[in-house]
This record gives C-alpha cells, sequence and structure tokens, in this order.
C-alpha cells in the first residue's frame, strides 16, 4: 500500500497538493459526501476543510450541491477535470505496478492471486474471485486484477 500511495503521489497533477488530490480520490470512491466526511477522512477541521473545497471548487475540479433534503449539508462531487486528472494518475500507477510485478512468473502470480482472495472476499464480497490459471499472454491481465 505504502508504494501504491507514494506512486499515487508521485503521479498526481502538479497543480494540486497531496490533500487535494486525497480530496479528489476520497469523492470519487464517495460521491456526494459532505464536508464533515471529508473533514473526518482527511483529518482536518471543517473550518479548512470547507476552504480546500471551495478551492477545488473554484479551480473547477469539485462540484458543490446543497442537499435538497437537508439546506445545511452540501454534497460534493468530482468534475470531469477533477476526474481526468485522477484518473491519469491511477492509469500511470496501474502501469508501474503491472511493471514491477511483470517480473513474477506466471507460478508466482498464480500463489498471490490465490493467497489474496481471502482478503478480495472481506474488501470485495460483491464480486467474484478470479480464477487463478493464467496463460503467459493474460499474465498482464491478471497483474491488473491484483
Amino acid at each position: 500500500m505504502r508504494t501504491i500511495r507514494a506512486q499515487m503521489r508521485s503521479r498526481r497533477s502538479v497543480e494540486l497538493s497531496v490533500v487535494q488530490f486525497r480530496t479528489l480520490a476520497f469523492l470519487d470512491r464517495r460521491r456526494g459526501a459532505s464536508l464533515s466526511d471529508l473533514a473526518d477522512h482527511i483529518g482536518l477541521a471543517l473550518p479548512t476543510v470547507s476552504k480546500l473545497v471551495q478551492e477545488l471548487v473554484a479551480r473547477r475540479f469539485l462540484e458543490r450541491e446543497t442537499d435538497p433534503a437537508d439546506r445545511r449539508r452540501s454534497a460534493l462531487t468530482s468534475t470531469a477535470k477533477g476526474k481526468r486528472i485522477l484518473n491519469a494518475a491511477r492509469s500511470a500507477t496501474r502501469e508501474h505496478l503491472v511493471h514491477r510485478l511483470g517480473k513474477l512468473t506466471v507460478r508466482e502470480c498464480d500463489a498471490l492471486i490465490v493467497a489474496l482472495q481471502p482478503l478480495r472476499s472481506i474488501f470485495l464480497p460483491d464480486i467474484p474471485p478470479t480464477p487463478t490459471r493464467h496463460r503467459l499472454p493474460r499474465r498482464r491481465a491478471a497483474i491488473h486484477t491484483l
């Protein structure tokens, strides 16, 4: 996870700070989250997060909408611009991992996939398990599923 985080941070756009990038990543996973949700996740005070969001909205990375059920609550979502930057960083990170993990043999890839299945069932219970046998041309695709 440290390698993935370091790669994601190194691949982020230079126009975003690490906290701003983390904000985009969180809101990509939790579309419509509130300022309080974001503050809890990032570990910053609500006024600081409000300022952070205000800047990202002004720069068109985020959108803020008032929740019709509770006018005091704002629902936050990434814009297309925010998603492009996040997806570019994820894609570059994925390619870096594919390159690093591509050095594993097919047998090692299979063993790794089998070893990770219990974690998948805990953290991704709605996604079916990955098959363990992969021919060499499919090894790259197998690495992507890790």
